[in-house]
């Protein structure tokens, strides 16, 4: 995102836009690619309320929310471009209130990496990641990318009692 300073994410955040609903898709790469024709569009209030029950020293992917929200709608699939977009809107939202926090850094990307478009990057969120005892490893030579070490033990069920 770009002009962040200027933005109203918390007005973002409540803007639904007619979600959430269910499209029917019928693109033959895409139904393979996602695994059916049912796409399922989660507002963005949904991540802030997914990335929120996700308790201190434990994690979540932008995919297992997807996966979540597609379950609880029977839907095959969460619409995977304004997922990553809902969930960035989601953490500048919580900078720019002065209290009730989400805890947007414990959503990861996939294969536990971070998330550079989270507000202070890449150093804001391994700095939260690893007060709450994560290890954070660069991988990469020319294209930088740093991941959280064995991720998969602290993953969160979404839905499933802290």
């Amino acid at each position: 995102m770009a002009n962040e300073q200027s933005k109203d994410f918390n007005a973002m955040l409540q803007n639904s836009k007619d979600m959430p609903k269910t499209q029917v898709i019928t693109d033959p790469a895409s139904i393979q690619k996602y695994g059916g024709s049912r796409m399922y569009f989660a507002p963005p209030i949904a991540y802030d309320q997914a990335m929120r029950r996700v308790p201190f020293g434990r994690l979540t992917t932008v995919g297992a929310l997807r996966a979540q929200f597609a379950r609880a709608a029977g839907a095959d699939f969460t619409e995977p471009i304004t997922a990553g977009v809902f969930v960035s809107i989601a953490a500048w939202a919580s900078e720019q209130r002065q209290q009730d926090e989400t805890p947007w850094w414990r959503t990861l990307k996939a294969n536990g990496e971070l998330n550079p478009k989270y507000p202070g990057g890449i150093e804001a969120q391994r700095a939260r990641l690893e007060a709450e005892g994560h290890t954070i490893l660069q991988k990469g030579r020319t294209n930088i990318r740093y991941f959280v070490k064995d991720y998969q033990k602290s993953l969160f069920e979404p839905g499933a009692p802290g």
